[in-house]
Order: structure tokens, then sequence, then C-alpha cells
């Protein structure tokens, strides 16, 4: 058997930096959109990406060579510059260390994409506990080598000169 075929599906979750409010209404949608270009050119796909103005949700689908903690070390730390480089306004925009990372099943997907869905609804009536710790979608793309923040390719605009 010469091919490899997987369906690496993962919920994942994580916050910006102290979960600061630093994902404003005018940034998320540029930022889902890049954050699915990165996907889509290092690791997978991002079935699904949505969230509120601390935290970010997504349905990653990975490559079979890739593993959580590489794809979410590359989607935190490219998004983070490509955020300081493309809106100077927000110099303060950091993501918080660590994240969440849960399977999902074939069966379970349309469930979980729901719930990403409804993300700014469930936020707007749920009040987080004290010192605990937010849809775009992708379509599959050919890996073209490395990226830095600054690459056209993620977003498809150019970089400010």
């Amino acid at each position: 058997m010469g091919h490899t075929y997987t369906n690496m599906l993962v919920h994942v979750i994580f916050s910006t930096k102290d979960r600061a409010r630093l994902i404003s209404d005018d940034l998320r949608p540029r930022l889902y959109e890049y954050l699915a270009g990165v996907a889509r050119h290092e690791f997978g796909r991002a079935l699904d990406i949505g969230g509120t103005g601390d935290h970010v949700h997504a349905v990653l689908s990975l490559r079979a060579d890739v593993s959580v903690a590489e794809a979410l070390r590359k989607w935190k730390s490219l998004s983070s510059g490509w955020v300081h480089y493309t809106f100077p306004e927000h110099h303060a925009f950091a993501w918080q260390a660590g994240y969440g990372a849960f399977s999902v099943s074939q069966s379970g997907l349309d469930a979980v994409r729901a719930y990403i869905a409804r993300q700014a609804d469930h936020h707007a009536t749920y009040k987080r506990p004290a010192g605990s710790v937010g849809a775009a979608t992708a379509e599959p793309g050919s890996r073209e080598g490395p990226l830095s923040h600054t690459d056209p390719r993620l977003t498809g605009h150019l970089p400010r000169e």
C-alpha cells in the first residue's frame, strides 16, 4: 500500500494573552482569513474558525506528518507576527501560552462546527469563572515552501511597503 490516508480532525482553542479582548471586530475577519491561509500552506486545512474578542476556536484537518503542537506553534507564531506587521496599532497583540486540543470524530464534526458558529452568542450570555482560562472556511491548497508572517500567499494581499 503506497498511499496514506488520514482524517485527523482536531478542535483547538487558544486565547489572547491574559484573555485581553484584542481581537476587534475589524481585525477578526482578516485574522481568520490569515489563519486559514497558514493552515492551508503549513499543516492541512482549517475547516472552521470562530471565536470572540479574546479567543479562537477552530476545527483543523491535519496532514499525517504534522503534530498538533507543531501546527499550533506555527499558527500562533505566524499570526501574531502578521498582526504586528499589518496592524501596527495592535502592537500589544499576543497569544497566551498553551492551548486546548480535542480530537473530533467525523460523526461529531457537524456538532463542533455548530458550536464554533455559536461562539458570539454563547459568550454574550456566559460568564467565565474568575481565573479560568472565540467562521471562515478554507479550501485545500498546495504547499509551496516555508512561509513568513509577511508572505502574500497567506491572505492574497501584498504586504505593506
